[in-house]
């Protein structure tokens, strides 16, 4: 069953990534884009990465999609105003393109392919397994960027703060 679901989730995947890239309309684009990241969270859930698809969806769907859509909408893309690229750039593209085409397809031929671990943890994407870890391993590391995180809230507010107190 999950083999099939791993078929479907991966046919719409690909097919609402090349949407995005085929799509005339930008928001458009931006919606195949969002639809393209829910399918990869499913791919998360198959795997077992619950708190990884609940992340992905959170912080790139949720936000940054967000971002990229009202970023759009306040562009106001009209085909009069875009310029004309020249040959030069076009073929550039192309040629900057097709290298790393080939610089991929000579990496993945020079893998040896994926080791399979055979200790499997069905655990191990759990929120229970990485809370853990986080507290137990990673306890330091995780108080420091807490404490770099609050230093940037309190920049920020200070930055957006008027000058000159509340005069009207």
């Amino acid at each position: 069953m999950s083999q099939y679901l791993f078929y479907i989730l991966s046919l719409l995947t690909a097919f609402s990534a090349m949407m995005v890239v085929f799509s005339r309309k930008p928001v458009y684009s931006v919606l195949y884009m969002i639809f393209c990241f829910f399918t990869i969270a499913g791919h998360y859930i198959l795997l077992n990465a619950q708190f990884l698809a609940a992340v992905h969806v959170i912080v790139y769907s949720g936000a940054i999609m967000v971002l990229f859509l009202y970023v759009i909408m306040m562009l106001n893309l009209n085909k009069e105003s875009e310029p004309h690229k020249s040959n030069i750039a076009k073929t550039a593209a192309v040629v900057s393109g097709g290298l790393l085409l080939m610089v991929l397809v000579s990496v993945f031929k020079s893998a040896d392919g994926l080791a399979i671990n055979p200790a499997f943890d069905s655990q191990i994407g759990m929120v229970e397994v990485l809370g853990m870890v986080l507290y137990e391993k990673y306890l330091l590391p995780f108080e420091v960027s807490a404490l770099l995180f609050l230093t940037a809230m309190i920049g920020a507010t200070m930055l957006g703060k008027k000058e000159g107190g509340a005069q009207s």
